[in-house]
């Protein structure tokens, strides 16, 4: 009667706010945000639902903001294409191989380089070889190695690099009947794959830490290619990492194979 006589209703008045509703769901971002530092928010919750967490992502983001775990968005640098041509995305993996070079420094100065190499099927980052020089021959013996338990590819995308155009590549790739596919000179985005994973690669390792020799990169390195393949979900994977994009359309062929 009290209610009705000051014009409010029964659960506004009995209503008690349950404190500690989301220390959970405080926990577990921050648990994740530790983990993976270099993930923005859209990344964090496609963790959290991997995880088993199926929380509203208004809440959440609401509780993400509050701890000031934003990232500062990173204004455009050049305009965009203005008629863009997609890459043609191979229908199996070992279609095509995108590689190439990237470099930084180590706290000294040193200058490092890392040969990069992607598979464009399922995005799977096959290598990320770091030393001070790597030359045409010991970007052979990468292949080479990767090759070993991933078999020959059909193509291998890059730029006009000295290493690239080198005459032992060109005989080695011949041997093992391997096209050479070569990007225009001046268009990184016609090799937009691993320039999209070199991007990722450097923040995440590279601008994230400082290195004082070549073994904490390495270290490092493998253990972020390792998340990258197993747990990091792609969004042009449909939200699957490439090791589960990879297994999901070895098995559907398999059974297409079986059914014919």
């Amino acid at each position: 009667m009290a209610c009705r006589a000051v014009g409010i209703s029964d659960s506004v008045y009995r209503y008690q706010p349950e404190i500690h509703r989301n220390d959970q769901v405080i926990l577990k971002l921050q648990e994740a945000v530790e983990r993976y530092p270099a993930y923005g928010f859209s990344k964090l919750l496609k963790i959290l639902r991997r995880w088993g967490h199926n929380w509203n992502h208004k809440r959440v983001y609401r509780l993400y903001c509050d701890l000031n775990l934003n990232k500062r968005r990173r204004g455009k640098k050049r305009l965009p294409t203005r008629s863009p041509e997609p890459l043609a995305v191979p229908t199996t993996a070992n279609y095509c191989w995108s590689m190439d070079f990237m470099s930084d420094s180590l706290f000294c100065g040193r200058r490092f380089r890392t040969f990069n190499l992607v598979d464009d099927f399922n995005r799977e980052a096959l290598a990320i070889e770091i030393d001070l020089n790597l030359p045409a021959l010991r970007v052979i013996r990468v292949l080479e190695r990767v090759v070993a338990w991933r078999g020959y590819p059909k193509k291998l995308r890059m730029d006009n690099g000295p290493e690239f155009i080198s005459t032992a590549l060109a005989e080695w790739a011949e041997e093992h009947r391997i096209k050479l596919e070569f990007i225009q000179p001046g268009t990184p985005t016609q090799n937009s794959y691993v320039e999209r994973f070199n991007r990722t690669y450097r923040d995440e390792i590279l601008n994230m830490y400082v290195f004082k020799t070549l073994t904490e990169v390495r270290e490092l390195t493998e253990n972020w290619v390792r998340e990258y393949n197993e747990e990091r979900p792609h969004d042009s994977l449909n939200d699957l990492t490439p090791w589960e994009y990879l297994a999901l359309h070895s098995s559907a062929g398999n059974s297409n194979y079986a059914c014919n």
